[in-house]
């Protein structure tokens, strides 16, 4: 190692220097436990609530520079994956480091549709949820329960048995998600029919009444692959962390996938393109645009679908989502909201406030407009993004497990709270009297 690929520290405490070296612009949190002030200090530890700036893995999936808006699987842009290729090739993809030929992307959606079926004591199960239940309880209680079913997914280290569950889980997600819809709706659930494709064999299952044969319109259809391909990874995310801390017990891939979609239920994470379609409803029309605006610099309101943790620059996903967006309404009719957004989004862009905060429309902000017109109601929409996110968790979820660096995940914390007290039996315990003024 070259001396300019280290980093030297100096403790103040105690004037003794450290060298410490760096790779690929990190240093090793452990690196810092040799900083002690005498035999009994533990060393040194990072401090960083939320991950801000701590690399907790090392991962060749996705690349993002959130500077430069950039966003590649596998090394291969974007925006060429989400122009040229089906959901399921990009899925190759992500999992296997290579895209397919047309042989083995043949052979490939053959084996994830063959999986689409569920266990009829799914339905059974499923039919015990409340008429009402959200769609995302019910996919996280039939995801972990399919731990039941499988139970030979605990053998992680078998490679073939580990291959079964990934194609087992991206084959039945969309079926889970489909009956969770018609559940609410008091339908009963139509059966995969693999010849349709993964897109619209998923849309057959939602929308499918009384015709013999569901044919989903080829736009839309083609609309919804794009959605998924942008949303298929994004890097270590929240509910991509709970993937990979989950999995690093060694719990089935079912459960941990579970644990997976419970985080990206959040209105933080998987639920924010509702919220967007919340507050567009709630702006109403153009004209109420700019005191909108004010509530927001007055810190009254909040601008949601804008900014992002990484990107301090247009979100790549939400370029070709615009675009995306045309496309649909040339089909569904143009849906109001979205007037609402371009007009919002060009103030936003034009304005000192937003730009010097680095706030740029995110996936988020054109994405549940497209999901309305096409006929999702919003209770679906964080399902949407759960549906093709089930590749990037078992992709990241592979990998870790491959990683001979992996260890059960277990943070340090810095400990806040009292000194060692002694302890007082009840009877003598006092009540603190609270004196008011």
């Amino acid at each position: 190692m070259t001396d300019n690929q280290t980093l030297t520290i100096t403790d103040n405490r105690t004037q003794q220097s450290y060298t410490i070296p760096i790779y690929r612009g990190t240093v090793r949190a452990l690196d810092l436990r040799q900083i002690k002030t005498g035999p009994d200090d533990f060393g040194l530890m990072t401090y960083d609530p939320a991950f801000m700036n701590t690399a907790s893995c090392q991962s060749a999936i996705t690349y993002l520079d959130g500077d430069k808006g950039i966003l590649r699987y596998r090394g291969y842009p974007i925006e060429q994956l989400a122009e040229q290729c089906s959901f399921l090739e990009v899925a190759y993809l992500l999992l296997n480091g290579e895209l397919p030929t047309a042989n083995q992307l043949e052979y490939w959606q053959c084996k994830v549709m063959r999986h689409t079926m569920t266990h009829e004591n799914v339905k059974k199960f499923m039919d015990g949820f409340h008429y009402d239940a959200h769609p995302m309880g019910i996919l996280i209680s039939t995801v972990a329960a399919l731990s039941t079913f499988y139970p030979e997914a605990k053998n992680i280290n078998d490679p073939k048995s580990r291959d079964k569950q990934i194609v087992r889980l991206i084959g039945k997600i969309p079926t889970l998600a489909a009956y969770a819809y018609r559940h609410r709706l008091g339908l009963p659930y139509i059966a995969p029919d693999p010849e349709l494709g993964y897109t619209k064999n998923y849309m057959n299952m939602l929308w499918k009444r009384t015709e013999p044969k569901y044919a989903a319109n080829p736009v839309l259809a083609r609309a919804l692959e794009v959605l998924f391909i942008l949303h298929a990874d994004h890097e270590q995310n929240c509910s991509t962390s709970t993937m990979r801390a989950v999995g690093s017990s060694h719990a089935d891939p079912f459960v941990t996938a579970a644990a997976a979609i419970a985080a990206l239920s959040g209105p933080l994470h998987g639920g924010a393109n509702e919220e967007v379609l919340r507050m567009l409803g709630e702006i109403g029309s153009n004209d109420n645009i700019p005191g909108f605006i004010q509530q927001v610099k007055d810190g009254k309101r909040k601008l949601m679908g804008f900014g992002h943790r990484v990107y301090k620059n247009y979100d790549p996903r939400a370029r070709i989502i615009k675009k995306v967006a045309e496309e649909v309404f040339e089909v569904t009719g143009r849906n109001p909201k979205i007037d609402i957004a371009l007009a919002l989004e060009k103030i936003a862009l034009s304005d000192e406030y937003f730009i010097k905060r680095k706030l740029y429309p995110n996936v988020d902000f054109y994405s549940g407009i497209i999901y309305q017109a096409m006929g999702f109601t919003p209770d679906q929409f964080t399902v949407l993004f759960g549906i093709p996110r089930t590749v990037g968790w078992l992709a990241q979820w592979q990998e870790m497990l491959q990683d001979p660096d992996t260890k059960i995940a277990r943070p340090r914390q810095v400990y806040s709270g009292e000194e060692v007290r002694d302890f007082v039996p009840i009877a003598e315990r006092g009540v603190k009297q609270l004196v008011h003024a």
